[in-house]
């Protein structure tokens, strides 16, 4: 089992969950881990009977809320090891406890999730400053215009953190109209890419082609089946 870690301080359950949509349509067996604090995945995915901790089925994957590390998450499922159940587990943290408890320095993967903000920015970083030894992550920011100017502040707060950084970024979009798109899928309860910006479904893309390892043509057919409903 492949684990993806999202980590920061910035609102990214909404980003996590659809890209846990599209890898289920490529035929992956997904989880998403909600170890956050706030745990927003109990509010935005429907669920029954919600309980302190619980695993849900959501559109062909799987959401777990509630839990503080991996061995939990089985034994309520009914087996010794997640791998038996799972091609990939996309975790989401906003706590050096939380990488440390689900080892998130074994991750295929680690994005770093921020917008701007001084809050983002400097909380995100500090969840980092518990690690004790240097992590690899990939920046996936949340800018209005993706300017130079932004990454650059972000690389001054992070000099002093053990952090090395994938040369790659991926951004996304605000203020375009996406978290409006995000909003109305919440109120039916539907994971749809339709009304989405090109530069959001481009964020999405190139996710979830470093995670599943997919052509650009593979992908394309996934999004029109998805939006099929087949």
């Amino acid at each position: 089992m492949e684990k993806i870690g999202f980590i920061g301080s910035y609102d990214k359950t909404d980003i996590i969950i659809y890209i846990a949509k599209i890898l289920s349509a490529l035929g992956k067996r997904v989880v998403v881990i909600d170890s956050t604090l706030n745990q927003k995945a109990k509010y935005v995915v429907p669920v029954i009977n919600p309980t302190k901790s619980y695993v849900t089925e959501y559109e062909n994957f799987e959401v777990a809320v509630g839990f503080e590390n991996s061995k939990d998450i089985a034994e309520y499922l009914g087996v010794e090891k997640l791998e038996t159940l799972f091609d990939i587990a996309l975790i989401d943290t906003d706590s050096s406890k939380v990488l440390n408890d689900f080892n998130m320095k074994e991750a295929v993967i680690n994005y770093f999730v921020t917008s701007f903000d001084l809050f983002s920015l400097k909380k995100g970083l500090e969840i980092l400053g518990g690690l004790g030894e240097t992590i690899k992550m990939k920046k996936v920011l949340f800018s209005v215009n993706g300017a130079p100017e932004e990454n650059d502040y972000l690389d001054f707060l992070s000099s002093n953190y053990k952090i090395v950084w994938d040369e790659d970024i991926i951004y996304f979009p605000i203020e375009k109209g996406d978290l409006g798109v995000i909003i109305e899928n919440q109120r039916v309860s539907k994971l749809k890419f339709k009304k989405f910006t090109p530069y959001f479904i481009d964020g999405f893309s190139k996710m979830v082609q470093e995670i599943a390892g997919v052509s650009t043509v593979e992908l394309k057919k996934v999004f029109k089946r998805i939006e099929k409903g087949v």
